[in-house]
């Protein structure tokens, strides 16, 4: 263990939640160990912000539940004492302990396949150092003589740039093989290069994600491409073979030129969410991937109308059921957020159709703005002149007046180009009795 005393380290009190300090305070009072850990403390080694404060103390969470009102339990997998301030809550983990071959059937569960299970095996703080997944996350502030304790070289680490798991890499990422995408998430997060004993096995276990339940990859893929490092996220997931578990639809379509519409939209859309991110502004995950599987919906409708003979429309709606299901089934996507996704790409195929009402009705859709987004998106992905010109058109008339809209509308006239649908005409059967 190496201790770092206050006039060696920038960590003050003043940049720590005064509810997360409230928490470090009662546990020190009623005789418990008690510490700041984990990405606070990494994050206030760095001068950054932390998103939020986790603690953890050598109480039990049922001696937490008695300590605060404000304290709820939850997680069966790893039990967890939330305690609760208005909009804030901190997070305090019980110390874990290594596991023994008598504690692993009455505490914790491990499957087949070696993954964690369950996990409630209590230790000391040296075995708690050990249990975490990196170094850089295994640094502890104690409020009592404002020192940060690092038993695992996380601080050395820190200082290096270096994304280093703790431990034996292929054993941890076995007991949970979400650890392999925080390894990517922080090294692309934090610009850090990963350890070549971390990263060896990452391709080679890849699909172990396969065993991780669909909703929790979901979650992990939020905090992946939402978090203001999307783009270099990406990257790195298909540097180490880790993008196929987590979208294995569109990793069948890369190239190896990297240069299709589908790619060259990935790359965009990842770094426009990131630019939003960084400027503050809101992101909403309908949308990236409505942009993401569009151009799996317009390959697979092209099949299908081509394969039965249907109108685009239906053709189109049956596409957005077979992407949304293959996609779910390794992401499970919100139903709230795959009904968003159908708007959007609906309103692609109407938006070409201005003449009349139909480009104010079209502006009150509620995801008006999305789908013109996308079709912006679209327009300069694909580098169409004609595409170009519809996102210019209704770039123009969102902002402009009412008189000046109806006088847009009435330049449109009668241009049979302006007026077509976009289907793809129905193909013919032959008549009877007609040679083949």
């Amino acid at each position: 263990m190496t201790v770092i005393p206050r006039d060696r380290h920038n960590i003050s009190r003043k940049d720590i939640s005064e509810n997360a300090l409230k928490v470090l305070y009662r546990l020190n009072k009623a005789g418990f160990e008690a510490y700041l850990v984990g990405g606070g403390v990494r994050d206030l080694l760095l001068n950054k912000k932390p998103k939020d404060f986790d603690v953890t103390t050598n109480a039990t969470p049922e001696e937490m539940r008695k300590l605060f009102r404000n304290c709820r339990l939850v997680g069966r997998r790893f039990r967890l004492a939330h305690v609760m301030f208005g909009p804030e809550t901190i997070e305090v983990a019980t110390f874990r302990g290594h596991h023994t071959s008598e504690q692993e059937s009455v505490s914790s569960q491990r499957g087949q396949n070696g993954m964690l299970l369950r996990d409630n095996i209590f230790g000391s703080i040296e075995d708690d150092a050990q249990r975490r997944d990196l170094t850089i996350n295994s640094l502890y502030y104690s409020v009592a003589d404002f020192t940060v304790r690092d038993y695992v070289g996380g601080l050395q680490d820190l200082q290096q740039g270096v994304i280093r798991m703790i431990g034996d890499p292929e054993m941890r990422y076995r007991e949970d093989p979400v650890r392999m995408l925080r390894v990517i998430r922080f090294a692309a997060k934090l610009d850090m290069r990963i350890a070549p004993e971390t990263a060896e096995p990452l391709p080679r276990l890849a699909t172990l994600l396969n065993d991780v339940p669909p909703a929790r990859l979901f979650e992990e893929t939020l905090k992946l491409l939402q978090a203001g490092h999307g783009h270099a996220t990406y990257l790195k997931l298909r540097e180490y073979q880790l993008f196929q578990p987590l979208f294995p639809l569109l990793n069948r379509l890369f190239t190896a030129e990297g240069n299709t519409s589908m790619e060259r939209m990935l790359v965009q859309v990842l770094k426009n969410t990131d630019t939003r991110i960084h400027n503050a502004m809101r992101v909403n995950p309908a949308f990236l991937f409505s942009a993401m599987f569009w151009y799996p919906v317009m390959e697979t409708a092209q099949r299908i109308s081509q394969e039965g003979g249907l109108a685009w429309f239906d053709a189109f709606a049956l596409a957005t059921n077979d992407v949304l299901d293959e996609a779910c089934r390794a992401l499970t996507i919100p139903k709230r957020l795959t009904t968003l996704m159908r708007d959007i790409w609906q309103l692609q195929l109407r938006m070409s159709r201005r003449q009349g009402k139909r480009a104010w009705k079209l502006m009150e859709h509620p995801k008006f703005r999305a789908a013109y987004d996308l079709l912006a998106l679209r327009a300069g992905v694909e580098g169409n002149t004609e595409m170009k010109r519809l996102a210019e058109w209704w770039g123009e008339f969102q902002a402009a007046t009412p008189p000046h809209q109806k006088e847009m509308l009435n330049k449109l006239g009668n241009d049979p180009a302006s007026r077509s649908r976009a289907r793809r005409p129905r193909q013919r059967a032959p008549r009877r009795g007609a040679s083949q």
